[in-house]
């Protein structure tokens, strides 16, 4: 779902309905190459990377999951670049 945040920014919202994310992995779930599958079985969520391009274009990542329920994760970007 996108959506108007304000006259500024706008927000992208992505939800799932799987297990969730456990509160003791939220420090690592941007880290580069962080999976949870066992060693060489993964090559980790590609978050570190949309975080570092979302933040590129002066806009923030989050999220926010409930285990059992699933997670939702939150792209704002502004609506516009300004120059500096």
């Amino acid at each position: 779902m996108t959506q108007t945040v304000d006259d500024e920014t706008v927000a992208i919202r992505v939800q799932d309905n799987g297990v969730g994310i456990p509160a003791k992995l939220k420090s690592r779930v941007f880290e580069p190459f962080f999976t949870t599958k066992p060693v060489g079985k993964g090559t980790g969520l590609g978050l570190s990377i949309s975080y570092k391009i979302v933040e590129k274009h002066r806009g923030t990542l989050d999220y926010r999951s409930q285990p059992g329920k699933g997670t939702e994760f939150v792209v704002k970007l502004p609506r516009s670049h300004k120059k500096s």
